[in-house]
């Protein structure tokens, strides 16, 4: 695939793809006689996954380390495991963080619900 299709396919800008490529998210994409990118099944699959971990929250620098690792081999696979374990975990106190938020925005909408109920009532009482 081009850069365009996969752009187009994942929603992301082709610069966003050429900066992961640049930061090394996307190892070792491929290039034809012309210099010009193209992007396998597997290439792909880590844009999947980048993108994924990325609107989760998580941080490049996190992202970085994993795929370094990756790229080390199998025997890397307990770090990252932990890698996934500390980012799930900080994705859960936001979650957590963000239910907290929602219920006092919740409590201040009834209030003024509440409040116009009110006020709608005080009016009918002056007829």
């Amino acid at each position: 695939m081009t850069i365009t299709e996969v752009s187009e396919k994942f929603g992301l800008s082709q610069d966003t793809l050429r900066y992961y490529e640049k930061i090394g998210l996307l190892p070792n994409v491929n290039r034809d006689n012309r210099g010009r990118r193209c992007y396998t099944q597997e290439d792909c699959n880590w844009v999947e996954f980048i993108k994924c971990m990325r609107s989760a929250g998580l941080p490049i620098e996190a992202l970085i380390e994993y795929v370094d690792l990756f790229k080390q081999g199998d025997e890397t696979m307990n770090a990252r495991k932990e890698i996934l374990i500390q980012q799930r975990k900080e994705l859960i106190k936001k979650m957590e963080e963000i239910n907290k938020t929602v219920e006092r925005l919740d409590f201040k909408i009834k209030k003024y619900e509440d409040t116009d109920i009110i006020n709608g009532e005080k009016i009918l009482h002056k007829y």
